[in-house]
């Protein structure tokens, strides 16, 4: 109540003050989350009542309530693509590094490192920080490199940064085969293809990549001459991504038509 009623009568010149304490106290009062709390609640709040103060931009602390309120969307990388479009956080390595690790989880490694080089090329603060993370990502990736090369003696190994080949052909259309008992094909590709007809020839690995996609290069910040770093294409979102689903909020309507 104490800090509601410091928000609603707020006459202050730093209002993500007010909403930085609120935030904090609400994790340490309730340190399991949980409908309690309402953490996701008051990040969705503070984020709608802050939105589009430019002065916060360039603000770590106003970084750090979107980061948390990313961990409360369905699809974060679509927030962090929305931080980037509007400059939010962009001279702050926190965001390239939560940015990176999100697609290292999801394999994408060859994303991840170029995000880590639009961070090193801006020189997010603080850089010693994000150049330890990135070094740490690029031992995790020759790691897993290496690991990949062993299973595999014949050397056949693209690399964990470059695109894989797909093992299905995705939103493609099936046709049944038969009349009477009608089956879907299967329509393989890759590796799968490969070890069913070993005989048959490929594609070359390059024509499966995609078009127009920069090769990738290793950024050493040490280097004044170097290759030129891809940077990433901003993209003007209308809005920010909404969060989960909240539970237990279900739309109204006539009582007695569930079954």
């Amino acid at each position: 109540r104490e800090f509601e009623a410091e928000i609603r009568f707020y006459s202050g010149d730093d209002p993500l003050d007010v909403w930085e304490r609120y935030i904090k106290w609400t994790e340490q009062a309730f340190p399991g989350g949980g409908k309690d709390g309402n953490l996701t609640a008051v990040l969705e709040r503070a984020v709608q009542a802050l939105h589009g103060q430019q002065r916060y931009y360039k603000d770590p602390r106003y970084l750090n309530l979107w980061l948390k309120f990313g961990d409360c969307c369905n699809e974060p990388l679509d927030l962090y693509s929305y931080l980037h479009s509007q400059e939010i956080g962009t001279t702050l390595a926190p965001l390239y590094i939560t940015w990176a690790e999100a697609l290292e989880a999801r394999g994408s490694f060859r994303k991840a490192d170029l995000i880590f080089q639009e961070g090193l090329q801006r020189k997010a603060e603080p850089l010693d920080k994000l150049q330890a993370h990135h070094k740490q990502f690029q031992a995790r990736v020759s790691r897993q490199t290496l690991l990949a090369l062993e299973e595999s003696p014949d050397g056949d190994n693209t690399g964990l940064l470059e695109i894989a080949e797909p093992q299905r052909s995705s939103l493609a259309d099936l046709k049944g085969r038969g009349k009477k008992n009608v089956r879907a094909p299967i329509s393989r590709v890759g590796d799968a293809v490969r070890a069913m007809n070993p005989n048959r020839n490929f594609q070359s690995q390059a024509s499966l990549q995609l078009p127009n996609t920069p090769s990738f290069a290793v950024f050493d910040e040490n280097s004044v001459s170097g290759p030129e770093v891809p940077t990433l294409t901003a993209q003007s979102w209308p809005a920010p991504p909404v969060p989960r689903a909240k539970e237990n909020e279900l739309s109204a309507g006539p009582w007695n038509s569930g079954r």
